[in-house]
């Protein structure tokens, strides 16, 4: 399975939005996108996460802040 990026996955979410607010989906419908859409936040909270520490890691590297500050 291809890793998508956080910005693909934000696409995404908006299609899924775009769909549950059109009121044209099924009950079974609409909770497969429901499902699909709660993968989607859960990835894009693990690359979120991702690049903090990595951005973290590049601060501090820097000097530029104290990781015990945060």
């Amino acid at each position: 399975m291809k890793k998508n990026s956080f910005e693909e996955n934000l696409k995404s979410l908006d299609e899924i939005i775009e769909k549950l607010e059109s009121g044209t989906l099924s009950l079974d419908e609409s909770i497969k996108e429901y499902e699909v859409a709660m993968k989607l936040i859960k990835t894009s909270s693990k690359l979120l996460n991702e690049a903090e520490g990595k951005l973290l890691k590049v601060l501090e590297k820097n000097g530029e802040i104290d990781i015990e500050e945060i």
